[in-house]
């Protein structure tokens, strides 16, 4: 059976509530806007779960000029740079947004913003509320508005089946509450449904999150860019619990050094030592941990009994494992954080489908190319919410089309694809391994099984890998170790993935 809403047919539908999908909200009031989120309302996010801050040029001796470069020298050729000057000029006004929307950022005793350091950035730029509970403390703060604005319908425990269309054009949504389909018409959707770290074993960020919304948007026939680029962050808190526990980069900002069970600080001598860009941390953790040492972070000497007071969210979360970090070395190893590809969008969040906007990790504006630089994840999803909603502010409700197709009613499950994934999507990939993985997944992806959508993704990610004949920020093959002479991004449809793989299984076959 299905039900519908019909007092909520013609209204814009923003589906996810992290930082993205919430400021995209706000911004829309007082037009009326219906809120879909999977859990409780700003649950189950990576938004809430970031430690790291905000990246905004504030700082006497910054600049978004300085900003800028740093952005495109992590972003390693692959920054759209008209888009990325765009987004980190808009670093200080992001800010004070934020702060008149009730979040409080740490301050010194003389009233001035506390700037943190991250990994590839040359100057203290990085916000913080609530020391690393930063995520958690913004999300916090815009919850409180939007329970105070009647425009926003929340539907929670509320998940996003289907995104219907009609010649080409956005014709509604199918989700999926209280084990009951509905169906609401509407020409106007907004995609703010995070990343992808569900695809694997190891990963900072929700185990749902695999990427629904590109699954849904390609099928829909939105164009996906540079899927390739997966980024690891390169200390997840090793241990049993999923998924990993994060010690943000700002640990090592603070000081913190990397050694290996020979007591080795292997970083050393590398440009940038632990604070280099994260592909290249990654790598070297993944090198290690390849030659069967283990990897450990020491800031005994850095911070040590002051370790609990700067960083409350870590130590409490390694003292969960046993650890304490202000006298005990931690022991991490790479996992998936951030995805820096996903539904190509303009500057204004729209993707290639009429009607259909994407903001935060979901989609790829250009900003954060090859590697995303620390921190610049939360402010892309701050600006791109509020121009996507001004750009939908323009718009009026289109014609309801009655919805006569369902999709399975039962919840996708990436488990069976995450060993697939993690075992060959990983920090170095090489042509074996990559079509061991094309092979694997395409079958499941042309499938009607509940693991399709996540297959889709993980296949998405491995086509443009395969494709992608160098080492370049977060994509490293070890068959291609160096770059090639021009980067180019790479754009591309579902059936654009799926003639190139079956292109691939083809060409491999006729070698052997």
């Amino acid at each position: 059976m299905i039900g519908r809403f019909d007092d909520l047919n013609g209204k814009v539908v923003v589906v996810g509530s992290g930082l993205a999908g919430l400021m995209t909200t706000l911004t829309l009031s007082p037009q009326p806007v219906v809120l879909v989120t999977r859990g409780a309302i700003g649950e189950h996010t990576s938004s809430a779960w970031a430690q790291g801050g905000i990246a905004a040029s504030l700082g006497r001796d910054d600049g978004a000029d300085l900003h800028l470069v740093d952005t495109l020298a992590a972003g390693d050729g692959l920054c759209n740079p008209l888009v990325a000057a765009d987004i980190v000029a808009e670093g200080p006004a992001v800010i004070a947004s934020l702060e008149r929307a009730g979040v409080t950022f740490d301050r010194d005793s003389l009233g001035h913003l506390v700037l943190g350091l991250e990994a590839a950035h040359s100057r203290r730029r990085i916000v913080h509320a609530s020391g690393d509970g930063s995520g958690a403390a913004v999300v916090a703060a815009l919850l409180e508005a939007v329970a105070a604005t009647p425009s926003i319908t929340v539907l929670d425990g509320t998940e996003l089946r289907s995104l219907l269309t009609c010649d080409g054009t956005v014709s509604g949504v199918v989700v999926s509450r209280a084990s009951q389909l509905t169906a609401i018409a509407t020409n106007r959707v907004v995609l703010a449904t995070g990343g992808i770290g569900g695809l694997y074993d190891s990963t900072t960020n929700p185990v749902s999150n695999f990427g629904q919304g590109i699954a849904l948007a390609a099928r829909a026939g939105a164009v996906l860019a540079d899927m390739e680029f997966v980024q690891f962050h390169p200390t997840g808190l090793d241990s049993a619990r999923r998924p990993l526990a994060l010690v943000s980069e700002a640990v090592r900002g603070e000081g913190a050094i990397l050694l290996n069970d020979r007591g080795e600080r292997f970083m050393w001598g590398i440009a940038g030592a632990e604070l280099a860009p994260r592909d290249v941390v990654a790598r070297a953790i993944s090198a290690e941990l390849s030659k069967g040492r283990r990897v450990f972070l020491d800031a005994r000497g850095a911070l040590g009994n002051r370790f609990a007071t700067r960083f409350p969210t870590i130590d409490a979360l390694c003292r969960e494992a046993g650890i304490n970090p202000g006298s005990d070395i931690i022991p991490v190893r790479p996992a998936v954080h951030y995805h820096m590809g996903g539904i190509a969008t303009d500057a204004r969040g729209r993707s290639s489908v009429s009607g259909l906007w994407v903001v935060g990790e979901a989609a790829s504006t250009g900003l954060h190319g090859a590697n995303r630089l620390a921190s610049n994840s939360l402010l892309e999803a701050a600006v791109l919410g509020v121009r996507a909603a001004q750009d939908l502010s323009g718009t009026v409700e289109g014609a309801i089309r009655r919805v006569r197709s369902m999709p399975p009613s039962q919840a996708p499950d990436a488990s069976a694809v995450r060993g697939t994934v993690s075992a060959n999507l990983g920090v170095l990939r090489n042509a074996a391994s990559l079509r061991t993985a094309i092979s694997t997944l395409l079958p499941i992806a042309e499938g009607t099984t509940l693991t399709a959508d996540p297959a889709i993704v993980a296949l998405a990610i491995a086509v443009f890998a395969m494709l992608r004949e160098e080492s370049r920020g977060a994509h490293a093959r070890t068959d291609f170790p160096s770059k090639l002479p021009a980067a180019t991004r790479r754009f591309m449809t579902l059936a654009d993935i799926l003639d190139a793989a079956h292109a691939n299984i083809q060409s491999f076959a006729r070698s052997a």
